[in-house]
């Protein structure tokens, strides 16, 4: 707190609170803790993008000072700092009444963590989940403490060239507009622990930030006193390829492991968030050898209370690195273990793999009691890929289990959304989620509030993309048919689908173009037009996904289209609300079943957004008919995407587009307004991220807290 405190310039003293609401993520998902930034500096607000540190840091001290002696406002902040007190101290929450006992904390490890926007440390997937589960834990009162790596230079800045070609690049942000603060060493040190890798000592400092109840911990390397090769490790995120990837992955698992103990942090249970975080468990059991435990019962003791999530569901997609390698790296570390280099480099072989191989995942989940994957048929999916761990048993008895993946209601659900459910289901309905028959009421929500809710959305998504573009051509953009691929020429009023993810060649954003002449008749009908709104980042390393990027861009030039498709650049999470909030329908086109889970569409859908989508990850068991489109399986011998290409024309041409055109005597689409209600019905009753704690704490948390052993067989 005093790091923030003297970054900004004037604060007056009947409204000091603000600093401590600013420097706790918990006001990101609070309307209430928005609104009275908002009310500060509305423009402003907006300019520095929900940003409450750098709106603190620019406001004119005259409108504080007003805002000080404002009795409407000073209600107002009152209100939301009695909440917020409620929110980190209430004693009655959910853990605390359904496991009562268990004080300790989980660590929950990630490579990254998307929280918000303005602290710009995740790439997508991954982080955004990671930073609904740190978010949910809080509101349910779960002792959790999140570690992972303080990315200076986060992941990269989309930047596209008038052809298409993706350009990364390399800015880094400015953390006094951030609510970290660092944290120092027992003697004043700037590092918190000390870790050995390729023979140098690396000081691993830390930097600290609250999520509600939660804190964070994430690992910075950018000291002088380490090798100037070694400073950067935590600068940019899944950049500098596998020898990179090695040396940040040792940082997170050894480093944060130290840094904990140094912070006087006690987990009673240990998460892994994907493979990037097995070294943690490699760590532990060098503790305990060291404590005078074999290697073996180091090896229960870690296993007893460790949980891993694995995220991939191919073999390529998994970590893995030569022994050569993690042996420089580690250096004599291995030799601590208190067994023999090929029983220690044994926790990451792969059975199937002849190759000298240390596989992260495989490390993990002999590390780990309870495993899990993303969703169910994820789970079944992973089964299979790593039977080979269990030889002696059939894959449906493979012990990996599933936890399907849910999103932070109060962080995506638009405050819109959130104000009409309170006018329909009563005030504080947010706390009563659980409640059975709670979104069966959500059907009876009124068709005119809802479709002009949804109207509202779709206006102010056109507006953000037209400003946004107006920016870029200010800025840099020099010709006309950038600005009018970046959305410009979109109508509020035409059927309006959302394409925002990660430009993976699986993903196949380019499926919708493969029948350039339907496509084309589509977009351009007079009577029902569409358009797509496309988003998301290629990997820096990924030049096929950046050429699957340039095609579809391509088309936003196309004067056939008649500016129909648009690509709004650098997708972040500030733009991820907005897609989500403001679209008709969001579609999903994965190649089955490449997918582990996918939550993109659940954030639409707890905008009473449809979604039409493969059969993978999360609609396998979330589509239910009324909640949106699911393009049927490939048959035998099928090409699956010119397959899924035809089916998925037919269903857009057929059903789709007609159904959002067909409207009532009143103007209204009722049958498309029954597919709103039932995809946030859906959404609320089973895709929440409260749900997905709650079952990692019933059937992973709680029993490693306990120490419990499993029954099931271990992994050879």
């Amino acid at each position: 707190m005093p790091q923030a405190r003297a970054r900004i310039p004037y604060l007056p003293p009947r409204i000091g609170g603000l600093l401590d609401l600013a420097t706790n993520l918990w006001w990101s998902w609070s309307n209430e803790a928005r609104s009275v930034f908002r009310a500060i500096d509305e423009p402003l607000w907006h300019l520095v993008r929900h940003n409450p540190m750098e709106l603190l840091r620019r406001v004119d001290p005259a409108r504080l000072a007003a805002r000080a002696a404002d009795p409407g406002f000073l209600a107002q902040f009152d209100r939301v700092m009695d909440a917020f007190s409620r929110a980190l101290t209430s004693s009655d929450t959910w853990f605390q009444t359904q496991q009562p006992g268990l004080t300790r904390p989980v660590a929950y490890f990630c490579a990254e963590f998307g929280l918000h926007s303005s602290v710009p440390i995740y790439s997508g997937g991954l982080g955004i989940l990671a930073g609904d589960h740190l978010k949910a834990a809080s509101d349910l009162g779960v002792p959790l403490v999140g570690v992972g790596l303080f990315y200076t230079k986060g992941y990269f800045d989309q930047r596209l060239r008038i052809d298409g070609w993706q350009e990364d690049s390399d800015a880094a942000f400015d953390v006094g507009s951030t609510p970290l603060e660092r944290l120092s060493g027992h003697h004043g040190d700037p590092w918190l622990a000390v870790v050995e890798t390729f023979g140098r000592p690396v000081h691993v400092a830390a930097w600290r930030m609250q999520v509600g109840r939660v804190p964070v911990y994430l690992l910075d390397t950018n000291l002088d006193q380490n090798d100037p090769s070694d400073r950067g490790l935590s600068g940019k995120l899944y950049a500098g390829g596998p020898a990179m990837r090695l040396r940040q992955e040792w940082i997170l698992g050894v480093g944060g492991v130290r840094v904990l103990r140094a912070a006087g942090v006690d987990p009673a249970a240990w998460h892994a968030n994907e493979g990037h975080a097995a070294f943690m468990m490699v760590e532990r059991v060098r503790e305990l050898v060291a404590a005078g435990r074999s290697f073996g019962e180091a090896g229960d003791e870690v296993r007893r209370t460790s949980v891993f999530t694995t995220h991939t569901p191919v073999p390529a997609g998994h970590d893995r690195f030569s022994v050569e390698e993690v042996t420089g790296c580690g250096g004599d570390f291995w030799n601590q273990l208190g067994t023999s280099a090929e029983e220690a480099f044994g926790l990451g072989s792969q059975p199937d793999d002849p190759s000298p191989l240390f596989h992260m995942t495989a490390a993990a989940i002999r590390l780990s009691a309870r495993v899990n994957g993303v969703a169910q048929m994820h789970g079944g999916v992973s089964r299979a890929l790593w039977q080979g761990l269990w030889p002696q048993l059939p894959v449906e008895d493979v012990p990996i289990g599933a936890v399907t993946n849910g999103v932070h209601l109060q962080t995506w659900m638009s405050a819109g959304m959130r104000s009409l459910l309170d006018r329909h289901l009563g005030e504080g309905w947010h706390e009563r989620v659980d409640q059975p028959g709670l979104w069966e009421g959500v059907l009876t929500l009124d068709d005119l509030e809802l479709w002009a809710l949804r109207a509202e959305m779709k206006h102010g998504l056109m507006s953000f993309i037209r400003e946004e573009a107006r920016r870029r051509w200010a800025e840099r953009w020099k010709e006309a048919a950038h600005v009018v691929g970046a959305g410009t020429l979109l109508n509020p009023d035409v059927f309006t689908i959302g394409f925002a993810r990660r430009f993976a060649t699986y993903k196949r954003a380019s499926l919708l173009f493969s029948d350039f002449d339907r496509l084309r008749d589509l977009l351009v009908n007079p009577w029902r037009p569409v358009q797509i709104i496309f988003a998301g980042k290629a990997h820096p390393e990924d030049h096929p996904g950046k050429e699957i990027l340039q095609q579809v861009y391509s088309f936003t030039r196309d004067p056939q289209l008649q500016g129909r498709v648009a690509f709004v650049e650098d997708y972040d999470m500030h733009l991820a609300h907005r897609l989500i909030q403001g679209v008709d329908l969001w579609l999903n086109v994965p190649r089955v079943p490449l997918e582990a889970c996918g939550t993109s569409g659940m954030k639409a859908a707890f905008n009473a957004v449809p979604q039409l989508s493969t059969l993978d990850g999360w609609w396998a068991e979330g589509y239910m008919g009324l909640n949106g489109w699911a393009v049927p399986p490939v048959q035998p011998g099928e090409d699956a995407d010119a397959a899924d290409g035809e089916r998925l024309y037919g269903l857009l041409e057929e059903q789709v587009v007609p159904m959002f055109y067909r409207r009532s005597a009143r103007g209204l689409p009722m049958e498309w307004l029954q597919r709103m209600k039932h995809a946030l019905r859906i959404a609320g009753e089973r895709f929440s991220a409260r749900r997905m704690v709650q079952d990692y704490v019933s059937g992973y948390y709680a029993p490693a807290m306990r120490g419990e052993a499993t029954e099931h067989a271990r992994p050879i």
